[in-house]
C-alpha cells in the first residue's frame, strides 16, 4: 500500500513538473515546492475533487465530460494557493494544466496498461500481428 502511495507522488511529481516546463504561467520555484505541490495535489484529489465530482456530476454530463477538466483546473489552482513554492498565474494556465496532466494520465494509462497486459493486443508478436 505504501508503495503504491509512493509510486503515486513520485508520478504527480514528474507529471507536475513536465506542466511547469510546458504550461506558461505554472512555476514551481523550489523542489521541495514541486514534491509539496504533487502531495498536496494528490490529498485534496482524493478527499475534495470526489465531492465536488458528484455535485457537478448533471453539468459533467451535459458538457460530455469537458467540466471534469474544469474541476481538475480548480483543484491545481487550489493547490498554489496551499503551497507557496507552486505558483499558478490564473485559470487559464490552470485549465491549460490539467489537459497537460489529463494527456500525461492517458499516455500512463496506455503504457501501463500495454506492459500489464504483457505487450498489448494488435501488436506485433514474432512479426505477426495478433
Amino acid at each position: 500500500m505504501l508503495i503504491v502511495f509512493l509510486m503515486l507522488w513520485v508520478a504527480t511529481a514528474f507529471g507536475l513538473w513536465l506542466v511547469t516546463h510546458i504550461v506558461p504561467g505554472v512555476r514551481a520555484r523550489s523542489g521541495r515546492g514541486l514534491w509539496l505541490a504533487a502531495l498536496v495535489l494528490g490529498l485534496i484529489n482524493a478527499f475534495i475533487r470526489p465531492v465536488l465530482f458528484w455535485l457537478t456530476l448533471p453539468l459533467t454530463f451535459l458538457t460530455f465530460g469537458a467540466f471534469a477538466l474544469v474541476i481538475n483546473a480548480l483543484m491545481i489552482k487550489l493547490v498554489s494557493w496551499f503551497v507557496r513554492d507552486f505558483e499558478v498565474d490564473g485559470f487559464g494556465a490552470a485549465l491549460l494544466a490539467a489537459v497537460v496532466l489529463a494527456l500525461l494520465n492517458l499516455a500512463a494509462l496506455l503504457v501501463f496498461g500495454w506492459i500489464v497486459a504483457g505487450g498489448g493486443v494488435g501488436l506485433p508478436r514474432n512479426g505477426i500481428l495478433t
